[in-house]
Order: C-alpha cells, then structure tokens, then sequence
C-alpha cells in the first residue's frame, strides 16, 4: 500500500511538473475563444463579424498600451464591397526593437470542404480556424500587462484571411495582411520578426515547420523551434518541414518581412498514413469539441517565451 501511495505522489508530482512553463494561462484562452465562438460564424459584412471586432478592439483596450483599428472596404471579384477591419494591439509601443504576432479573427463564408454536400454553403463555426488564435492573442495580452515585456510588441488581428478562394491564383484571400503590408503604421515600421498563429488549438496537436517559413526565415523557425524544445514540446514542435501553406505570412514576405507559419494544418486525428482521419479543416465539424486547453497551454508558452528572450 505505502509502495502504490507514493507512485500515485510520483505521479501527481509529474503531472504537476508538467503543467504550464509560463504565466500564459490557457484556460483564459480557451473562455475567450468561446466568447468569439457565442458571436456566431465572423464572416466578413456580417452582424457577426461587427460584433466579434468590436469585442476583441474593447479587450485589447483594456490590457494594451495602444490600439490601431484600420478599417476598409475591400470590392471583391464578383463585385461585393466587404467592410474590413485589421486590429493592431501594442505594447511597450516606443521601443524600437519590435516582434510582431499575427492571426487572422474572421472565418470562412462556405464549409467547402465538409464530407457533407448539403453543408458545403453553410459558414463554418471556426472554433480552430479563427477563434483559437484570437483566444491566444487576448490571453497573450494578459501575460503582457502583468509584466511588461523589454522589446516591443503588436498583436495584429488581421480580417477577410479565409473569405475566397485558395486556388491559383487565390483571389479575396489573406486581404487584411495584404491591407495591413501597404499600410503599415509608420514607413520606418519594421519589426526584427515576425509570427503567424493560426489553427492552434487542435487536440490532435503537431506542428510542423511550413515550407515559405523554412525558406525565407529560416532563422525565425530556429528561434520559435528551439524554444519550443527547450520547454520540452518538441513532441508537438515537430523539427521536420511539412507543407507549403498559403497564409497571412505570404504578404509580409513578399515585402521583405521575417514572418514565419506556426500552423497545424492537419487538423484532427492522424492516421496510420500520417493523415488527418477525418479532417475538420474548413467543415462544421470545427466546434469547441476538437480543440483543448493543453494544446493552448503548449503553443501559449513557446508563445510567450519567444517574447521573453526578446
């Protein structure tokens, strides 16, 4: 009996051990990705979308030093006028040695990857592809006013990332990043790096390193990678290169921008072949079900401390 009670100790002291390496707090995270859940799906021009902006601008008032909302109207390619928003949150703003972290807050119009055929014209809930990163960065922003950080730091909402088509050539896609790299908030603006947070949160976590990322900042994936080994989450940092993905880093690296991917894009539970089985990637399965506080708490550490070491 005393054998048993002391490895159930062990291993209650393990799981403690554990537990998060930072002050980023995961639980937060995971509350304020169901507030943007609660809204609605945020697809731009909606009622939604109105809603969900205006909540995440009166968040990161309330833990930032300064807040820039940039807001536009973007014609698409049939011919629709989308009302756009970008939300730049700063901190520590007058310090020239700057990081910038991205994610995109609006979500598909069309689940058009759904196994369903009926519902391939229904928004998706986007609880992965949209809320999590916006979860992330307003939990960020907590970490951030407890304790100031020593370099600069914007936290970019960026809008309209996932409204069109990716198919060549990917037309009303990544539009607020491309909005956001022809109208920067200054023209000396230039950060020393940058980050993209998108799909964060699967329960089923691995990160791969993305191939732009690899090629164009590869010192940026080193960084991010090996502080991720460091806080012993190589098992979700996976130090391989997986896929090229079209994302909101694109626009910053074709203007000369040291921004790198953070994606899981195989989101759900991998097969036997390494394939996502099924896959909740643009469907309505993407629901608070498949995402989890342990993956907030890995991504929100490396996060974090990324930030720390400057």
């Amino acid at each position: 009996m005393r054998t048993l009670l002391f490895l159930l100790v062990a291993l209650t002291g393990c799981d403690r051990f554990s537990g998060p390496k930072t002050d980023f707090d995961a639980g937060a995270a995971m509350s304020y990705t169901k507030a943007q859940l609660a809204f609605g799906p945020r697809v731009p021009g909606t009622p939604a979308a109105q809603k969900a902006g205006d909540w995440i601008t009166a968040q990161m008032r309330q833990r930032a030093d300064t807040v820039i909302e940039q807001r536009w109207t973007h014609r698409t390619v049939d011919g629709k006028d989308l009302p756009l928003r970008n939300i730049l949150a700063r901190f520590n703003p007058n310090a020239a040695n700057r990081i910038l972290y991205i994610t995109h807050w609006d979500t598909r119009p069309t689940a058009d990857e759904d196994p369903v055929l009926g519902n391939r014209g229904t928004p998706i809930p986007g609880a992965n592809d949209g809320a999590a990163g916006v979860g992330l960065f307003v939990a960020l922003g907590d970490a951030l006013k407890k304790a100031q950080p020593t370099v600069g730091v914007d936290l970019l909402f960026v809008d309209g990332e996932d409204y069109g088509s990716f198919d060549p050539p990917a037309t009303d896609v990544l539009i607020g990043s491309t909005y956001f790299v022809e109208h920067l908030p200054s023209e000396q603006y230039h950060p020393m790096f940058g980050v993209l947070w998108d799909m964060i949160a699967d329960k089923d976590l691995n990160i791969l390193q993305e191939v732009n990322s690899v090629q164009k900042a590869p010192e940026v994936v080193s960084r991010v990678w090996e502080t991720a080994r460091e806080l012993g989450y190589d098992k979700f940092f996976i130090p391989q290169v997986g896929q090229q993905v079209t994302d909101d880093h694109i626009p910053f690296l074709q203007k000369g921008f040291h921004v790198i991917d953070v994606i899981d894009i195989d989101y759900g539970p991998l097969n036997s072949f390494g394939v996502p089985s099924p896959s909740y990637h643009h469907t309505l399965q993407d629901t608070i079900d498949k995402i989890s506080e342990h993956s907030f708490q890995v991504v929100g550490d490396v996060a974090l401390k990324v930030i720390q070491q400057g």
